[in-house]
Formats: C-alpha cells, structure tokens, sequence
C-alpha cells in the first residue's frame, strides 16, 4: 500500500531557488510533516485491520478466519498486514486487548456520575450493555480466547478485576457495601452481568436489555452487595 514508500526530499534543479537548492538551505520542517503524516496514515491502516479482525473473528470464528480475509475486509493488500502484525494469532490476541481497553472505557465512562456504589453498577452495567451491542464480537472472540489464546482470556478478565477489586474493598470500607470478600463479589458482578447480556443482547441480538430485565438485575446486584435497591445503606 505505499505506506512508506514516499521520498522525504526531492531533487531539485539549480535553477529552482525558491525550493532551496544550491542557492538555499532544504525546508527543515518538510521531512518532519512527511514522517507525521506517515505516522497517522498507518495509525488509520492498524485500526483498520483491527476492526476488520473483530468482524472477521465475530462472523467466522478464529479458525475459519484468515489474514487473507482480514485485509479484504480492511480494503488494504495482504501484505500490508505483515508491517503491524506477525501472525492471525498475533492479531486475535491484539482484538482481545483492544476490545478490553474499549470495553473498561465505556464502563468507567459511564460510571464516572455515580454518588453511590449500587450506582456506579448500574451505571457501569448500562455501559457495558451498550458496547455489548455495538460490538457483539466482544463475547465472541472472548470465548474463542480460552482455546485460541487463554493468556489473552485471562489478562481481559484480570485487567477488569483488577480496578474492580480496590472500588469494592473501599466501599466496604466506608459502609456503603456489606463486609466480605471483594474479589468473590467483583467475579461474582461481572458473572451476572456477561450472562445478562449474552442472553437479552447477543441471542436476541438486540440494541439494548429490556428496561423489566434491567431493573430486575440491579434489584439482584443490591441484594449481592448487601444494599437496599433504593439506598446507599447496607441491607439490615
């Protein structure tokens, strides 16, 4: 595709003064602009191929998929694909992330409001459902992981647990959430939410959970957290 391919100088004739030939210094900034604008097309190119193998992966499965595939979709040349990535595992592996990072975003993103922990879940939860529905490879390719990549199946649900865990441990802290174990609850909230979401979004292929199966599932994560549904304060 050329991604590289242009010459950061070109010659220019003694004649062409204006250019900065012998009678000038070279324009200084041009091979700067050049390299930037280089730099930004083969950023455009990789998320290209990374949304083309989310699709390629979600509709295929990884072991119909190809690379062949993946740049069709992408609408760049199969070889292009060998500059960003070194294999089709390489480039799962790289969805798998890419998906993790997008989907912890839009679930902190929309949290960022709450003034309760009950809250920040059904904040949280509403938006993880509707990235669930913007990209339904997200379940996908995460269940293809345990057999493709199972590292990359562990680092997705780790990296979520990870800043699960402390939010949980400091609202138990301040009496917001029943005593316990926060990492059995932060692994338990995430259970009910997936199994939500895969059956009201991804079997139903649906743009959203129904507002009853909604409002039943927040009435669940309260009682889990050991809060009444229309309080901040534990459960007696």
């Amino acid at each position: 595709m050329g991604l590289y391919r242009g010459r950061v100088i070109e010659e220019s004739s003694p004649a062409s003064s204006d250019l900065g030939g012998a009678t000038g210094p070279p324009d200084s900034s041009a091979a700067p602009k050049t390299r930037v604008r280089a730099r930004h097309k083969g950023e455009r190119t990789r998320r290209a191929l990374l949304g083309a193998a989310e699709q390629v992966f979600g509709e295929l499965g990884y072991h119909e998929a190809s690379v062949a595939k993946i740049t069709d979709v992408a609408g760049v040349a199969q070889g292009t694909f060998y500059l960003y990535f070194e294999s089709k595992l390489a480039v799962f592996e790289e969805v798998v992330a890419e998906l993790n990072r997008q989907v912890r975003h839009a679930m902190s993103e929309a949290a960022a409001g709450a003034t309760s922990r009950l809250e920040a879940e059904r904040l949280g939860f509403a938006g993880f459902f509707r990235f669930t529905a913007e990209h339904p490879a997200l379940y996908r390719v995460i269940r293809q992981a345990e057999f493709v990549s199972p590292r990359a199946m562990r680092q997705h649900y780790e990296s979520i647990i990870a800043s699960y865990i402390p939010a949980l441990r400091e609202a138990m802290a301040e009496g917001e959430v029943a005593p316990g174990d926060p990492a059995v609850l932060a692994w338990a909230l995430i259970a009910v939410g997936e199994a939500v979401g895969m059956r009201w979004i991804l079997w139903d292929e649906a743009s959203d959970v129904p507002p009853a199966v909604f409002d039943e599932m927040v009435r669940i994560l309260a009682r889990m957290l050991g809060v009444d549904s229309t309080t901040r304060d534990p459960a007696p």
